[in-house]
């Protein structure tokens, strides 16, 4: 681990500070690297700007987040006065950025993991000039309607990458991001002409982040993919809501990450060193065959008199008293959101910069684009977020005399039919390729050496590889990514699921073992309330089809959504390919599979392996001369999203008799069955027994659907 030192700096009464708790005004004194000489290729020379400029631009961003917080009368001050010198750095020396247009394909990507220091990313924005963060914005911090939430939303603020707030979820994310770069530049680069494919990833997280299981899970696999462009500043400021972080948090993050397979440097002294950061930054550039961690000691709220390294600072405005004093210690003699002309001057440089930075990517393109016009199509045609025309002709389709197979094992078909035609198609398992049949065969395994390949092997590290696959769909290449395991353990991940429907992000969640169907293995594999607690996730496609037919139909809708994420809920056990089933119908969400002359007696619906029940059900009762309609619902969102004249031709309100079949809980069901309806399914956990003695026993059968069917009617 390399070591950037620096000398306590003075506070403002000239003293050495001897607390912790003292904020210290910004000092000049020298840095220097311990333990490890960086190579000459790392030194950074500093741009040809005073130090009291540079110290008035990094206080701009101080008091930008420090009035705009006073303002909204909440948010998180602390954060942004502790990381100024980082954000300085970044935007104005390092990132490669356009802040005109904001999604130009090769800049840098920035992800702020610690997001409740969002005012540190929106002082950024609006002081390097991005039309989405004016200053009105600024002041518009946390209000209904304004682009400044409480934490940063990727769909809401051009200039954000990905939203975050959930502690860790955000250098997941990154991960994923840099996982993209490293794919694409694999697959197009070429050595004799420029690259087309050549940016960084930088993330901010803070100790809570470090705390956070999920981000050991994602930066291991970084480490074990030797992720060189991924580099991650951790804001070492030792304080969480709780107070100080050595109540519960006392490992040696720099060692871990070491173990981890990272490259680690610690500046001392972020606070004040920046010819430390700008070193450090520039020696984790020169590293390329692993990620590199800096960390960053701060104090939190660094520059409040009173309140700096306290969890005083962390989530509540500083106000007016200590504000005053903030700018009294750090000598800050502007008036409330007023930043000096000359800061802006510095920061605005980056519009410039940014141009001819897209311009010098564009020659390279076109240079690109004469020497391998083949390769230049595809990566024009893959960025552009375009699906390829008639991709979806490569689906198959299925008739009822083909063999009975577990939708699990039509999802391979469906993925193996589509990696040709979707060149953007990536993705893998956690741990469970082999049961959960995931495998692209047309592809290797991206690992560190074959970044090109398109399997990726995320280990058990379920809730890493959604906020990973959430990272890929975000990077806005065209790389449609889907990841899988067994449905129960949707419980590891399901906040990045959630962040995957909050952000937008397309992931296509492959999901097997979806019911007390998986068998022996007992009640803590078995699903129950998971379907209804999907189906209660706004914007999340939860689908669950029935037979090769509607998992085709799942994944047409899945791939076509690049701004919705789906579940799709897939059987172990076979099932038939059920007459009337189709495409088509999936894209409906619910429709009608078999139906009667006439107005119902009864109508049938069911999901996934149930649908076949309630098929047999329907059957039964024909032969005893009632009219039956089923219903296949494999999708309730799309179902809701139809006309109320089609929702009334397959529900129509006059039959009141109803009945659901689906190996889950009842909860939801209500709503189509009504009050007089009838649901056979499951409310309690499962056991362990082969699959059909369980539906026998938990009453799952086409017998008990008469039998519910029966008494509605009556």
């Amino acid at each position: 681990m390399q070591t950037m030192m620096k000398q306590r700096a003075p506070t403002a009464a000239g003293k050495q500070a001897q607390a912790p708790r003292v904020a210290p005004k910004v000092g000049r004194a020298r840095s220097s690297v311990v333990a490890m000489a960086a190579p000459a290729a790392a030194k950074a020379a500093a741009p040809a700007i005073s130090r009291d400029l540079v110290d008035k631009c990094i206080n701009a961003i101080r008091f930008l987040a420090i009035d705009a917080v006073n303002k909204s009368k909440s948010g998180h001050p602390g954060m942004p006065m502790g990381c100024a010198p980082m954000g300085y750095l970044l935007w104005n020396e390092v990132m490669k950025y356009n802040p005109k247009n904001p999604d130009w394909f090769n800049r840098d990507r920035f992800v702020l993991s610690a997001g409740h220091g969002s005012m540190f990313q929106y002082s950024m924005l609006h002081l390097t000039g991005y039309d989405s963060v004016p200053m009105d914005q600024v002041k518009s911090f946390r209000q209904w309607g304004s682009l400044t939430p409480g934490h940063p939303e990727n769909f809401v603020t051009p200039g954000v990458e990905v939203t975050t707030g959930p502690l860790g979820q955000g250098i997941c994310n990154a991960v994923g991001l840099a996982v993209a770069e490293a794919h694409l530049a694999a697959r197009f680069n070429k050595p004799d002409v420029k690259p087309i494919v050549d940016h960084y990833t930088y993330c901010i997280l803070g100790d809570g982040c470090m705390m956070e299981g999920i981000s050991n899970e994602a930066c291991s696999l970084a480490g074990h993919w030797g992720l060189g462009k991924l580099i991650a500043l951790y804001d070492d400021n030792k304080i969480s809501i709780d107070g100080h972080t050595d109540i519960s948090f006392t490992e040696d993050v720099a060692k871990r990450y070491e173990a981890l397979g990272w490259h680690v440097i610690h500046v001392i002294n972020g606070n004040t060193d920046v010819d430390g950061l700008r070193s450090a930054i520039a020696q984790a550039k020169a590293v390329k065959d692993k990620p590199t961690l800096i960390k960053v000691s701060t104090l939190i709220g660094y520059g409040s008199p009173n309140k700096a390294d306290t969890h005083d600072v962390h989530g509540a405005p500083l106000g007016a008293d200590e504000t005053a004093a903030t700018r009294k210690n750090l000598g800050w003699e502007h008036g409330e959101f007023e930043v000096p002309q000359d800061v802006y001057d510095v920061f605005r440089q980056a519009i410039t910069r940014g141009a001819d930075a897209e311009a010098e990517w564009k020659a390279a393109c076109a240079e690109y684009k004469a020497k391998y016009p083949k390769e230049w199509a595809e990566f024009e045609a893959l960025t552009s977020g375009k699906l390829p025309e008639n991709w979806e002709a490569a689906l198959p389709t299925f008739k009822s005399e083909d063999k009975p197979l577990a939708t699990r094992q039509h999802s391979q078909t469906m993925l193996n039919a589509l990696a040709p035609v979707l060149p953007g198609l990536v993705g893998g398992s956690a741990d469970l390729a082999p049961s959960n049949l995931t495998l692209m065969k047309i592809s290797g395994d991206f690992q560190k050496g074959s970044y090109a390949e398109r399997n990726i092997r995320f280990g058990v590290r379920e809730h890493a590889m959604g906020a990973i696959c959430n990272g890929i769909a975000l990077h806005k290449s065209g790389l449609i990514p889907y990841c899988a395991t067994f449905y129960i353990f949707t419980d590891y991940m399901r906040n990045a699921m959630r962040m995957s429907a909050l952000s937008e992000a397309g992931v296509v969640y492959v999901m097997t073992h979806d019911s007390i169907g998986l068998g022996e293995d007992g009640p803590t594999h078995q699903p129950i309330e998971h379907l209804a607690s999907f189906r209660a996730m706004p914007n999340m496609l939860m689908m669950r089809p029935a037979g090769g037919n509607e998992t085709a139909g799942a994944y047409k809708v899945a791939i076509a959504s690049r701004k919705r994420p789906t579940t799709i809920a897939l059987s172990r056990q076979n099932m038939p390919n059920l007459p009337g089933t189709s495409i088509e119908g999936v894209a409906k969400g619910g429709y009608t599979i078999h139906d009667c002359a006439g107005t119902p007696d009864v109508i049938l619906m069911g999901t996934g392996s149930e649908l076949e029940l309630a098929a047999a059900a329907a059957a039964t009762l024909e032969k005893e001369g009632k009219k039956v309609r089923v219903v296949s619902f494999p999708c309730w969102e799309l179902f809701e999203e139809q006309s109320a004249e089609y929702k009334e031709s397959v529900l129509p309100s006059s039959v009141t008799a109803r009945v659901s079949v689906e190996a889950a809980t009842s909860f939801g069901w209500a709503k189509y069955i009504g009050l007089k309806g009838k649901h056979v399914g499951i409310d309690d956990f499962g056991a362990s027994a082969p699959a059909n003695i369980l539906y026998e026993k938990f009453g799952i059968t086409a017998a008990k659907v008469v039998e519910a069917a029966k008494a509605v009617m009556a």
